[in-house]
């Protein structure tokens, strides 16, 4: 796999991220780009300016993991950027970031019968599982009704969409669907969250060619997209809290939890749920009601 422009925006981004002050060097006059020059970071590693030069063209194939750690650290990059390095080295090198290739699941294909009983037990929460490509590929009552405006009239949630289309996908939804702004009140913050995960799955399994695709349309269709996926941010969520604003029910403000699916790589469950007690854990029994009985609506709050 030749990803050397990959590993050269990368490498380029993040070093124009750091200052010389944040690595207790002078500014030294006036500089013609930000952040560090190729001979401070190289520096800073303990290499060579020639060798750290040939790894900015994207020639990371064969660096050793000491090389890319002291890399990592001369950069400042965090836990997710350092494992992003790495599985750009793996990718040079040849290398599975599982340390084998991944079991491709045609993207149609209905989920397993456990999973879907595995969903269908989560009564209180919001479950779904989503793939390497932000499709939704199962979920369960409570995450199609919560799910409704992106997922659209006919939705069934089992690896399809009712009427022979596209999987339901978060990110299509994040950038070309302007309901997406109702929806999530803090879009900006989500937006960035969206194309950071799919950099670090870029990243893990560059053969994944439904994930460049996927990349390539929304390239085209969202500037926004464009310009944040040039950043060449990445990003890894695997808690947190959202806010949303659901069109049956109103404010919502959700915990969530993301957990690997072992037996299908590039999966992941996550599970939504509101602290007990509050007004948000209020509506989202609403709107499990709302999801059993469609045609008696609650009133939004």
């Amino acid at each position: 796999m030749d990803n050397r422009q990959e590993v050269r925006e990368f490498l380029t981004t993040r070093r124009a991220r750091v200052t010389p002050e944040q690595v207790g060097l002078p500014a030294g006059g006036t500089r013609r780009v930000p952040g560090l020059r190729r001979s401070e970071v190289a520096t800073l590693a303990g290499m060579s300016v020639e060798y750290y030069a040939r790894l900015e063209r994207g020639q990371i194939a064969g660096a050793s993991s000491g090389v890319l750690e002291a890399l990592a650290s001369a950069l400042q990059l965090d836990g997710t950027e350092r494992a992003h390095l790495l599985d750009l080295a793996r990718a040079a090198d040849g290398v599975p970031s599982s340390g084998r290739p991944r079991r491709r699941t045609p993207g149609r294909a209905a989920p397993r019968q456990s999973l879907q009983w595995a969903l269908a037990a989560i009564t209180d929460g919001v479950a779904f599982v989503r793939d390497a490509q932000q499709n939704i590929v199962a979920m369960n009552d409570l995450a199609r009704a919560f799910y409704s405006p992106v997922i659209g009239d006919g939705a069934d949630g089992t690896g399809g969409d009712g009427r022979g289309g596209r999987l339901p996908n978060l990110a299509r939804f994040q950038f070309l669907d302007p309901v997406a702004r109702d929806f999530y009140p803090d879009w900006d913050r989500f937006a960035a969250m969206c194309v950071g995960i799919m950099r670090v799955e870029a990243g893990r399994d560059p053969h994944n060619r439904a994930l460049q695709d996927l990349v390539g349309e929304l390239s085209t269709r969202s500037e926004v997209f464009r310009r944040l996926w040039a950043d060449h941010d990445v990003r890894t969520h695997g808690a947190g809290t959202k806010r949303y604003q659901h069109p049956v029910v109103g404010e919502l403000t959700l915990v969530y939890e993301e957990l690997a699916v072992t037996a299908e790589p590039g999966h992941a469950l996550l599970v939504f749920t509101a602290e007990p007690g509050s007004p948000s854990a209020e509506r989202l029994r609403l709107l499990a009601s709302w999801a059993a009985h469609p045609t008696d609506a609650p009133t939004p709050h």
